[in-house]
C-alpha cells in the first residue's frame, strides 16, 4: 500500500481525519529515522479541516498509531483525546503561536543535532547566505541572507511560549525559531511546505556548522 506521503504528493484535495492521523504518524517515523525525534523528543502537528492533529508527548515517535493522536480546535482546545495515559504535547502552546500568528498549516519540532549544534555557533540569530538550498525556504533566493532567530532554552518546554511568540513577531520573514542547545520549531502553509522548510533549514544548519569548522564564514 502506498504511504500517505505518496498518496498526497500530487493531490490538493483535503485529507480525511484518518488520513491526517496516519500522516502525522508517518512523518514522526520519518523524523525518527532522520534523528530528529529520538528519545521521545520532537513533535508534529497538522491543521486540516479546521482541526489540529498533534502527536502526544513523551512517547516513542516511531511507534505512534493513528488512534494515539490528539485533535484540537483552531484555538488549541482539545476536542478528541486518545486516552491510554497519553498526554498532550508540551509543544502545544508553542505550535499554536505559529498557527495563530502565521496562519500555519503545519508546525514541526525537531531535536536535530544540526539544529542544536548551530545554536552554539551564533548569538541572537542564525545567518547564512549564498546557498542554493535557501531557495527551498519561502521568500528566499540563493543569494539572499537567510536568518533564523535563536531563543534561550528553559527547564520546561511550555516556558518557551512567550519568547517564541516574541521571536515570531520580530522576525516576519523567518519560518522557524531555534532554541539554544535544544532544537528548532518550523512551520509552513501546509504539511508539505513545513516538511520542505524543515529539511532545507536542517541542511543549512549543518552546512554552517561545517563551514565554521573549516574557518569559512557562512555569511560571506
Amino acid at each position: 500500500m502506498d504511504s500517505i506521503l505518496e498518496q498526497k504528493k500530487e493531490k490538493t484535495s483535503s485529507l480525511t481525519s484518518q488520513q491526517t492521523r496516519e500522516l502525522v504518524c508517518e512523518l514522526c517515523r520519518n523524523f525518527y529515522n532522520l534523528g530528529w525525534a529520538s528519545g521521545t523528543g520532537g513533535g508534529i502537528s497538522i491543521k486540516e479541516g479546521g482541526k489540529i492533529y498533534m502527536a502526544p508527548s513523551g512517547v516513542q515517535k516511531e511507534r505512534l498509531k493513528p488512534e494515539d493522536i490528539f485533535v484540537l480546535d483552531a484555538q488549541g482546545q482539545v476536542q478528541e483525546e486518545p486516552g491510554n495515559g497519553l498526554k498532550l504535547s508540551q509543544c502545544s502552546p508553542l505550535f499554536m503561536h505559529a498557527y495563530k500568528i502565521r496562519n500555519a498549516g503545519a508546525v514541526l519540532h525537531s531535536h536535530s543535532l544540526n539544529a542544536m549544534m548551530v545554536t552554539t555557533q551564533y548569538g541572537s540569530h542564525f545567518k547564512i547566505r549564498n546557498m542554493e538550498m535557501q531557495k527551498g525556504v519561502e521568500g528566499f533566493g540563493a543569494f539572499d541572507t537567510l536568518e533564523v532567530p535563536i531563543i534561550e532554552n528553559t527547564a520546561y518546554e511550555c516556558d518557551l511560549t512567550d519568547s517564541l511568540e516574541e521571536a515570531i513577531h520580530k522576525n516576519p520573514k523567518a519560518h522557524a525559531v531555534l532554541v539554544r542547545r535544544h532544537g528548532v520549531y518550523v512551520w509552513g502553509k501546509d504539511w508539505k511546505q513545513a516538511k520542505t522548510h524543515a529539511e532545507c533549514y536542517d541542511y543549512l544548519f549543518e552546512a554552517a556548522v561545517k563551514m565554521k569548522q573549516m574557518g569559512i564564514d557562512p555569511t560571506v
